[in-house]
């Protein structure tokens, strides 16, 4: 605790020990997973994919990429957290030193596993992960609170295990990438270095959505560099730094947009989604733009009634600012009218749906959506951004920014980690208990609620 505040690190991390992880694989997968050191000297996760091109399992890939479009980690190993995040005896060392009550722990692998081709290994991997970490959190489960992991290339599969995780293995949540790569229509034969995305809210996912709904927990979108899932701006970015700065929030930014227009919450509007180590500092300028865009482009916007300026208006201005051919100009102004509005141009008269962009949000403001508790973002403790949220959104901004030390992760800072967080600004008791504890327990509910010993309410507000 922090002074008598609950402390839940709502985005922690396993590094998975690849000599226990292994013996949780089917045995026919089990070869098909390794460890290799790259060119750069890395350690790195192989994975023997099946081809896309050829269609059978020969075709090594390496995660996270050390180089190319997307690249991923590079030097990632923290001297202070990476045997803590391996060994849970150590890891719990450091949560009490540090005051840390509670870890939801996600994985650094399986960050991976919607990028891998072959379905059923990456159904494997998701079932192996999930058995290995309920073992490996269970002598702890009043502390380590693990996060399963579905695999998106089986919707069917994703939302059984979904269940078994709740249901069988007692975790408090699952994650998924924020998309899963697939083959760009354009150049289909040289997928993944050329490829697109599938979205998690594409219609093909809802019933991951609705699972999530049904069992009332919480869905964590978790990106991850080098690992050939769309990263926007970062793709374009040739070192690590580079690219790190811009893949984790790229990825956040682009799920919580399409999750908003595609109309996923609009349609699931009790689903509550976490978007995780992409930080928050963000959130005010985007959800702004979200705000400003539903209101000038869907809320009033009629593309059956475009503005058009009128023939004479167009005509006197033109004559009025190149009036030396006045005869010439209003017999040029009149022909490009007939050009380009002709009555077979009439929008009125075009049948066509894709004129009306997000047509079904026309009657609801998007800032609804993180009014009602369906958004939550994380912020390290270095990071200031929770000191000026509720200044951009007003008391929403208060309620949606969840600690996370990113244990484990190169990038995460485990010293003095809750007391920076909690001192970065004076933030009165309330706020302070909120995002120490209170939006982590709102976003995964209940099931982490129930889930801790003696919980009192007090702990996490005034």
């Amino acid at each position: 605790m922090y002074d008598g505040l609950l402390v839940i690190d709502a985005d922690a991390h396993k590094v998975e020990n690849p000599l226990i992880l292994r013996d949780y694989v089917e045995p026919e997968y089990r070869d098909r997973i390794g460890m290799i050191v790259d060119s750069l000297g890395d350690q790195r996760a192989k994975v023997v994919d099946t081809n896309p091109e050829t269609g059978k399992a020969d075709f090594v890939r390496i995660f996270p990429k050390p180089q190319g479009f997307g690249k991923g980690g590079f030097r990632n190993l923290h001297p202070d957290t990476t045997l803590g995040a391996m060994f849970n005896s150590r890891r719990i060392e450091d949560m009490d030193k540090e005051g840390i009550d509670i870890h939801v722990i996600y994985g650094t692998f399986n960050l991976t596993f919607s990028s891998i081709f072959d379905k059923d290994l990456a159904v494997a991997l998701c079932k192996a992960y999930n058995n290995y970490m309920a073992d490996d959190c269970r002598p702890w489960s009043d502390r380590l609170k693990p996060i399963g992991v579905v695999p998106l290339q089986d919707v069917e599969e994703a939302v059984k295990e979904m269940h078994r995780c709740v249901n069988e293995l007692g975790m408090v949540g699952v994650a998924t990438s924020p998309n899963m790569p697939i083959p760009h229509p354009a150049a289909p034969n040289a997928f993944p270095e050329i490829r697109s995305c599938k979205h998690i809210s594409h219609p093909d996912f809802y019933p991951i959505l609705q699972a999530a709904v049904d069992l009332d927990i919480a869905l964590g979108l978790h990106g991850g560099p080098g690992s050939d899932m769309i990263g926007g701006i970062a793709d374009h970015m040739e070192t690590f730094v580079l690219n790190h700065i811009f893949v984790q929030r790229n990825q956040q930014q682009m799920a919580m947009a399409r999750m908003v227009f595609d109309g996923a919450f609009e349609k699931f509007p009790t689903l509550r989604v976490g978007f995780v180590e992409g930080g928050c500092g963000w959130v005010p300028d985007l959800a702004h733009s979200f705000h400003e865009h539903w209101e000038k482009r869907i809320r009033d916007f009629d593309p059956k009634n475009p503005y058009r300026p009128s023939l004479k208006e167009v005509t006197q201005l033109m004559v009025q600012e190149r009036g030396n051919n006045s005869v010439n100009i209003i017999s040029q102004v009149k022909n490009l009218f007939d050009m380009l509005w002709t009555r077979d141009k009439d929008p009125k008269k075009i049948e066509d749906e894709s004129l009306y962009e997000h047509y079904n949000l026309r009657h609801r403001d998007p800032m609804e959506y993180f009014e009602r508790g369906q958004v939550f973002v994380t912020f390290e403790s270095d990071d200031p951004g929770p000191a000026y949220l509720a200044q951009g959104l007003g008391e929403i901004g208060k309620r949606i920014a969840c600690f996370s030390g990113d244990y484990g992760h190169w990038d995460g800072v485990l010293h003095d980690c809750v007391k920076d967080a909690a001192t970065v600004t004076d933030y009165d008791r309330d706020h302070l208990a909120r995002l120490l504890g209170g939006n982590a327990l709102d976003l995964y509910g209940d099931r982490l609620r129930n889930s801790i010993p003696d919980f009192q309410e007090a702990t996490v507000s005034a």
